[in-house]
């Protein structure tokens, strides 16, 4: 028996399928290597369409570089990303803080849910730009009016999704921890929040892309320095290759800004069965 079975494991090893090996092109490089490719198609389709348009319609690829070139020398440019940044920042974080504790608890309870429902419905349907000459008026054209206004885009975005993250825990979840005697605010605590953390990444990310929106009609109305202000400028101006820099700038700086969300939260989602 013993020959036998050293004779089987022996065949079974020697027939064993090898090991696959990754191809080259395959995975992250590849994806890496289409996104380049992609990114360079799309440039050289834009510099044939410019060949046959005026630098006024549409500025060349070569145009606009110069032109970043020439408002990163003057410092215009950093300091648009700056402030930018800044004030997208602190709004955001702020409608994270406010957003997720009051999704979790109208989701929750539907005391809170009911009471604050017709606030949610309302608000969430007048865009921030309505709300652009109040804040002014209110706050001044300083910093708090261009924050309140990305912390209103970014609060309701986070509590919706938050509501719905609650509300989708699963009641076997539920029971099961009731079962094992944990109270109301213990089942709040170890169930439904870790539950929900998915649905809040996802309001955050989303909410993320509305405030680069609500950045630049703030920025354009009551902003001295900012993309936004950068681009109505440069309309004034007729330079509508540094209307591309403030609109190339701002789509780069909010890739960058969902690639480091998506770093932070990703061992955090993947502790609970998720992904981005």
């Amino acid at each position: 028996m013993a020959d036998s079975s050293q004779a089987l494991a022996a065949a079974s090893v020697g027939t064993a399928e090898p090991a696959r090996i990754p191809r080259p092109g395959s995975g992250r490089t590849r994806r890496v290597l289409l996104g380049i490719g992609a990114v360079l198609l799309g440039v050289g389709i834009w510099w044939l369409l410019s060949l046959r348009t005026s630098p006024l319609f549409l500025p060349s690829p070569a145009l606009v570089w110069a032109a970043a070139i020439e408002l990163w020398a003057d410092g215009t440019l950093w300091a648009s990303v700056l402030a930018s940044s800044g004030r997208i920042l602190v709004g955001w974080s702020l409608g994270l803080v406010l957003g997720i504790p009051l999704g979790v608890l109208m989701g929750h309870f539907r005391l809170v849910r009911e009471a604050m429902d017709p606030y949610i419905e309302f608000f969430r349907f007048i865009p921030p730009i309505a709300f652009v000459t109040l804040a002014v008026i209110w706050m001044g054209p300083g910093e708090a009016s261009k924050v309140a206004l990305i912390l209103y885009t970014t609060i309701f975005i986070v509590t919706l999704n938050t509501i719905a993250g609650v509300l989708s825990v699963s009641e076997l979840r539920l029971r099961a921890a009731q079962a094992l005697g944990a109270g109301r605010m213990q089942v709040l605590r170890t169930v439904i929040v870790p539950s929900t953390v998915p649905y809040m990444v996802t309001g955050a990310r989303l909410a993320m892309g509305n405030s680069f929106l609500t950045i630049v009609s703030a920025e354009i109305v009551a902003a001295q320095v900012g993309l936004g202000s950068l681009i109505w400028t440069a309309r004034n101006y007729g330079r509508t290759e540094w209307v591309f820099v403030g609109i190339i700038a701002l789509g780069l700086l909010g890739f960058c800004f969902d690639r480091v969300l998506r770093l932070v939260v990703q061992k955090t989602l993947n502790r609970y069965g998720a992904t981005l």
